[in-house]
């Protein structure tokens, strides 16, 4: 008896999901399927719509990327079909995410999102995250667009040195020190 494809992707997804321990991308997900030609970009899209609307995985939208985690009723529909992903695909899936799992959980853990407020103001929220625990957040009210959006993409690729300038402002005594 073959079972539907796109039951199998969904399957695979949930794994994927239940194994990464982390949320992962779109892009992460994609990366994985399209790479190893399990399947094409529009199906894999409608098996991860599909997820989502039954609810068996969560999505949370940062700014460009779709962010996935595994529902509670999720990892209960994949403790009852995870038989049906056959050993060869999950040890796929399991060495994929062991070879990539520093760079998929980093891509992860420093994010940057804005929304607009009001008229003239818009929200910055930058964040630090480790294990799924919240190390630093930054918020912060800028004027215009163009500033939240170089303000989002400069975040991932000054993150530490602003973490560490804040640190140790934050642990200093008496009068501030110059920024240098």
């Amino acid at each position: 008896m073959s079972m539907d494809a796109l039951t199998l992707y969904k399957l695979m997804i949930l794994y994927m999901l239940d194994r990464a321990a982390f949320a992962l991308t779109n892009a992460q997900i994609s990366e994985f399927f399209l790479s190893r030609s399990y399947t094409n970009y529009f199906s894999l899209q409608e098996a991860l719509h599909d997820l989502a609307d039954t609810e068996l995985i969560l999505v949370e939208q940062v700014r460009n990327s779709s962010y996935y985690n595994l529902s509670a009723s999720g990892k209960e529909t994949l403790y009852y079909f995870e038989n049906r992903i056959s050993p060869a695909i999950r040890e796929d899936i399991d060495d994929f995410l062991l070879k990539h799992s520093y760079e998929l959980k980093h891509e992860n853990e420093i994010t940057a999102d804005y929304y607009q407020k009001s008229k003239d103001c818009f929200e910055v929220r930058c964040v630090i995250r480790s294990k799924d625990e919240l190390l630093s957040g930054i918020t912060m009210n800028v004027t215009d667009e163009q500033q939240a959006i170089t303000i989002c993409d400069n975040w991932k690729n000054r993150y530490d040195t602003i973490y560490e300038f804040l640190i140790r402002q934050l642990m200093l005594k008496g009068e501030p020190a110059d920024p240098e």
